[in-house]
C-alpha cells in the first residue's frame, strides 16, 4: 500500500472543496450542522470490500483519525486509515450522474458498479 503522509509523517485524506461543501449542505438539511461524517472500509461487496460513508453524531473516538476542510470534519477509524491513507475524496457530476468519488491510491481492483473494491 502507498504512504501518502503529511510533512509530519502523518497519514492523509484530502477532501475537495467541491465535496466539503455537499457534505456541508447534507448535514444542514439533516439539521446537524455540527454532526461529523464517518469514512471507512468494511467487508462486504463483489470483490471483498466497500466504502463506508455516513452521519457520525458522537464524538471521535481516541483513536480516531480526523481531518477538517472548510467546515466539515472526517473521521476514521486506524484499521480503515491502513487503506485509505492518500485518498481524495471529490464529488463528480456528469452525464452518469453525480455522487462522492473516492481516488485511493491503495485499491488494487473494483467492481464493475465501483462500490465494491480490493487492496
Amino acid at each position: 500500500m502507498s504512504a501518502a503522509r503529511d510533512l509530519r509523517g502523518m497519514p492523509t485524506i484530502t477532501i475537495t472543496g467541491r465535496a466539503a461543501k455537499v457534505m456541508r449542505d447534507q448535514l444542514q438539511r439533516r439539521g446537524t450542522p455540527n454532526a461529523r461524517i464517518r469514512f471507512g472500509i468494511r467487508g462486504g461487496g463483489c470483490t471483498g470490500y466497500a466504502y463506508l460513508f455516513e452521519f457520525e453524531d458522537r464524538e471521535p473516538r481516541a483513536n480516531d483519525h480526523v481531518f477538517t476542510k472548510d467546515g466539515v470534519t472526517l473521521i476514521v477509524d486506524p484499521k480503515s486509515m491502513l487503506m485509505l491513507d492518500g485518498t481524495e475524496i471529490d464529488f463528480e457530476t456528469g452525464i452518469r450522474g453525480h455522487g462522492f468519488r473516492f481516488k485511493n491510491p491503495n485499491v488494487q481492483d473494483s467492481c464493475g458498479c465501483g462500490e465494491s473494491i480490493s487492496f
